[in-house]
């Protein structure tokens, strides 16, 4: 399961910018359609710069 949503969410998250601020990917995930509860945990991490998507998937 945790597989699948992380899959779902690197989705919203291609072709962004690294490294991007956390308001930057969640921006580019909702511009790219991803609703709230996929936006959720980007939203409630700490603010926080991210150098490549797989920085956020180790951390």
């Amino acid at each position: 399961m945790v597989q699948a949503d992380f899959i779902h969410v690197r989705k919203f998250l291609s072709g962004v910018d690294y490294p991007a601020t956390k308001e930057q990917l969640v921006q580019h995930a909702k511009k790219k359609g991803a609703d709230e509860q996929t936006r959720g945990p980007s939203s409630a991490s700490p603010t926080r710069s991210t150098r490549a998507p797989t920085a956020s998937a180790r951390s």
